[in-house]
């Protein structure tokens, strides 16, 4: 299930790509904890865009997009991370990869 927002027509200049991998055995709940998290995310008025995503049996990711520096460090600081770090020892078998990009280019439709 995705749902994009349409509240807003902020210019993304900033994201965050941050990389899991779940335990063995984890990634169910990896995958149902990620789902879950759409909600607080909708709640964050800094954050333009987000994305949980599966990229293999094992392998996750957040891909989400901010239009400034605020919005993507009171991401950082908000329920999702706070609630991530909170089950990462149970969940990951890894600490998450964080990378933070500047988004050079993009298109978004407005179907």
């Amino acid at each position: 299930m995705m749902r994009l927002r349409q509240d807003r027509d902020e210019t993304e200049t900033l994201a965050l790509l941050v990389m899991l991998e779940a335990r063995p055995g984890k990634s169910d709940e990896l995958e149902a904890f990620l789902a879950s998290a759409l909600p607080m995310a909708e709640e964050e008025p800094g954050t333009v865009s987000w994305y949980a995503l599966k990229l293999g049996p094992r392998s996750f990711g957040i891909f989400d997009t901010f239009a400034d520096q605020a919005g993507r460090d009171a991401h950082l600081a908000g329920d999702i991370a706070k609630a991530l770090f909170a089950r990462a020892d149970e969940l990951l078998a890894e600490p998450p990869a964080v990378v933070k990009p500047e988004i050079i280019a993009g298109i978004r439709h407005h179907l």
